[in-house]
This record gives C-alpha cells, sequence and structure tokens, in this order.
C-alpha cells in the first residue's frame, strides 16, 4: 500500500472522528466526500463520482461500499480491509440494497448516524435514495462537518506535503514567467506549467489551472478558449502545486509588452489588499476579520464597486470538481483562525472603464504568532517585453 502518511497517524484522525461522532451523540458516520476517505484512510481515487460511501461506528469499523474497478484501487491506496462492492444493473439502488443491510448487521437500527449530505459524491438523486432506505431504519443527522473540522489544521506531515506544494508552484510561475512573451501561445504556458508539476512528482489540481490572455484574461475562470499572446497583452495565471493532493495556489498578472501605467498601480492595490489580509491572519482573529481588512483596503482605494464577496479560502487535500476548501473570507464569518491552517488569499482589482483587471495571490501558513509565506517568489509586478 503506498500510504502518504503512517498507519498510526490515520488511526489517530479516526480516533479523533470517533471522539467527534460520540460528542454528537452519533453511533456512526456515513462519509461520501472523497476528501474525509482519504484524510481517515489513505484512500486516493475518483470512485466518488459513482454511489460510493464510507462507514465509520463509533466502536471504529470501517466498510467501504464502491464498485468494482474501484474496490481495487482502495485496497491499493488505503488501510480499508472491509470493502464490498455492488453490482451495476438498471435499477441499482445500492443504499437500498448494501447500505441498509450492512447497517442492519452491525445493530445500527434505531441509531442515530450522521450522513456527509454536503458531499460532491453524493448527487441530490442518490441522497434521495439514502434518505428513503434509511429513513424509517435509523436517523439521520447532517455531520457534513466533522471531519472536515478535524482537516482544517494541518499535522506536520500535512505540512510537509504543502511545502512541496509549494516548491512546485513556484516552479510553475517562473517558467509562465520565462514563456510569457508576445507570439506565444497561451497553451504553450499551461503545457510548461502543468508539466512542471508533474515532473516534480505532482498531482492533478482540483480544478484547472485559470491562464488566459486577451479578453480571457479578465475573467478569472478557466474557460477553454485560449490565444497567442500579442504586443500589448496581460496574462492571469491562478495555478496550484500540487502534491499528494495537497494544494499550494498562487495568482500573479503578468503584463505582456507596452507599459501601463494605471494597470501597474492597480496591482499595487491588489497588493496592499493582500498585505493587510496577511497581517489580520493572525491566530484568534475570524475569518470575517481578515474580508475586512480587504474590504478597507478596497473601498479606500476607490474599488469598492468592483470588490468580490469573498477573499480567498482555506486549502488541503482536494479533490475534483475544485480546490477551495473550508472555510471562505467573507463578511462576518465567525470561524476563529487557528494556527496549522493553510490559507490562500486573492484580491482582484476590476475597472470597467478601461477594461483592465490586476491580482495577486497567495498561499501562507499560520503560525503561532502570525503567518508564513509558502512562496520563495516576489510579489512584484511583473513586464515582459
Amino acid at each position: 500500500m503506498p500510504l502518504h502518511f503512517t498507519p498510526e497517524e490515520l488511526a489517530a484522525r479516526r480516533k479523533k472522528a470517533v471522539a467527534g461522532m460520540t460528542a454528537r451523540g452519533l453511533d456512526g458516520l456515513l462519509m461520501f466526500r472523497q476528501e474525509s476517505m482519504y484524510y481517515l484512510t489513505g484512500y486516493d481515487g475518483f470512485g466518488f463520482v459513482f454511489f460510493q460511501v464510507l462507514y465509520l461506528g463509533a466502536d471504529g469499523r470501517l466498510v467501504l461500499i464502491t464498485r468494482k474497478p474501484d474496490e481495487h484501487v482502495a485496497r491499493y491506496t488505503s488501510m480499508i480491509e472491509d470493502i464490498r462492492v455492488w453490482i451495476d444493473r438498471p435499477d441499482a439502488d445500492p443504499a437500498f440494497t448494501d447500505v441498509r443491510p450492512m447497517l442492519e448487521s452491525f445493530g445500527c437500527k434505531g441509531k442515530r448516524l450522521g450522513v456527509e449530505w454536503d458531499a460532491y459524491g453524493l448527487t441530490a438523486k442518490n441522497g434521495r435514495r439514502l434518505q428513503s432506505a434509511l429513513e424509517t431504519f435509523c436517523r439521520l443527522e447532517d455531520a457534513s462537518d466533522l471531519v472536515t473540522l478535524l482537516r482544517v489544521v494541518k499535522s506536520p506531515p500535512e505540512i510537509a506535503h504543502v511545502r512541496r506544494a509549494s516548491e512546485l508552484a513556484d516552479d510553475a510561475l517562473e517558467e509562465a514567467w520565462r514563456l510569457a512573451r508576445p507570439g506565444v501561445h497561451v497553451n504553450d504556458v499551461l503545457a510548461a506549467m502543468q508539466a512542471i508539476v508533474f515532473k516534480g512528482g505532482g498531482d492533478y489540481p482540483g480544478n484547472e489551472f485559470i491562464v488566459g490572455s486577451g479578453p480571457a484574461g479578465k475573467l478569472g475562470r478557466y474557460q477553454s478558449t485560449r490565444h497567442v499572446m500579442t504586443a500589448d497583452d496581460v496574462l492571469q495565471v491562478e495555478h496550484a502545486g500540487v502534491y499528494r493532493h495537497y494544494h499550494s495556489c498562487q495568482f500573479r498578472t503578468i503584463k505582456i509588452g507596452k507599459q501601463n501605467p494605471k494597470h501597474e498601480s492597480m496591482y499595487r492595490v491588489s497588493l496592499e489588499s493582500l498585505a493587510a489580509c496577511k497581517e489580520a491572519a493572525k491566530p484568534g482573529n475570524t475569518f470575517g476579520d481578515v474580508f475586512a481588512a480587504y474590504a478597507r483596503v478596497m473601498e479606500g482605494r476607490g474599488f469598492g464597486n468592483s470588490r468580490h464577496n469573498a477573499c480567498g479560502y482555506g486549502l488541503g487535500a482536494l479533490f475534483h470538481p475544485n480546490w477551495m476548501d473550508w472555510p471562505m473570507f467573507y463578511r462576518d464569518n465567525p470561524v476563529v483562525i487557528e494556527p496549522g491552517m493553510v490559507l490562500f488569499f486573492t484580491g482582484g482589482v476590476r475597472d470597467h472603464a478601461d477594461d483592465l483587471f490586476a491580482v495577486a495571490g497567495e498561499t501562507v501558513l499560520v503560525t503561532e504568532k502570525g503567518h508564513e509565506r509558502l512562496s520563495r517568489l516576489s510579489l512584484d509586478y511583473v513586464r515582459n517585453p
């Protein structure tokens, strides 16, 4: 088994999850988030795109119900021993034919079970089937945050993976700086950046790299139309170094060709908002405090009408469809910042009149007294001839 953490660390995580269930009066937990499965057992796959559930009992019993191809992946990547396969067929309903009998054999009838209802791995259709199969059998309660809360503060081995991801993010950004020139296709930049991550032992990101120029450089979202960079262009790069699924993200603006003093001044505003966020990201402050610091800068510099309603989020070991983890920086978010959190800040500055967009963003590790930058690279404005 190519476990990325020791069996002892995985066992300690499961012990904390069981303690969390006990504190909530739960007799078991039905998990549909791949992040939870990976965190507790090492299971590394994408079987969650079909019906798949990991059960953890208050007694520590662990069972995975999945499809046949994913059984082999689970046995290869995790410490799970009890793996059960549901059969594909036109009328397949594994919640009723597989999950309920399993729970009945464990004496769960009439018990209280937590469910990760808020999970990409549980579609509305399958969620309704699960509810129907178990509503007269046991009591179901939303426990979507139980394992997520455990994942927020990273252990030393996790932080080591984040540091490697940060190195890969820097290497990829250096490739973007090297290649960002008039006449170069953005596809070549994207290919080089992703190749650097893979060559360094990294992984696919939780969502696509956002690399765009021309009109696409002002979107801040991935889309499949890319261009040849011109002599007066801007390349926006939002990407992640990824190692063992742990993400470290960056967001940078690269000016191509002609100098544009207004655009450069907008980038300085983004840097100022980024610095304010990092200064506010201290243990004991809240995620809402960080957003307030971002908003003050944006509004004070005259960009209040274009500021976003969030300015970043937590990071960790994430799977598709995105790399954004809980919690997020938005107004009045009461979640308290703690040492060991890995946080990504970003604040785009947009001028609608001149159709300009500039942004800087990076990942930090929260320490006992403040934060540590995880990038070795400068945040300075870059303009390539």
